[in-house]
């Protein structure tokens, strides 16, 4: 990947949360973390992890609500960059974070049943 890349990808993850936080005005969507954003090569898309605060179900209910909410979001992210298309946005839920938590809580067991 190169540095242009990588700069536009921490870049629109940077909008992307600010436009989460600040600009969005739906209650329900609750506490959520841009985790990462990857862009295609020729930046026709965008696919942005995301991560919610709260049980499966809510996190849920807050992935329909983002990919409702796609163009508001991608409108409000063309007005902060300076690129002439912005990519199609495709929200991923990161479980990264529930798969290093399980990790963890495996290895903890292994080490209690040594002892």
């Amino acid at each position: 990947m190169s540095l242009k890349q990588e700069r536009l990808d921490m870049i629109m993850q940077r909008e992307i949360s600010n436009i989460l936080q600040f600009e969005m005005k739906n209650p329900k969507l609750g506490f959520v973390t841009v985790t990462d954003v990857q862009c295609t090569r020729d930046l026709s898309q965008a696919k942005v992890y995301v991560s919610f605060l709260g049980k499966q179900e809510r996190n849920d209910a807050g992935l329909r609500i983002l990919n409702s909410s796609k163009g508001y979001i991608r409108s409000n992210l063309a007005k902060k960059l300076t690129i002439r298309k912005v990519p199609e946005l495709i929200f991923i839920q990161d479980k990264s974070l529930e798969q290093g938590n399980r990790i963890d809580q495996i290895l903890h067991d292994i080490d209690e049943q040594e002892k």
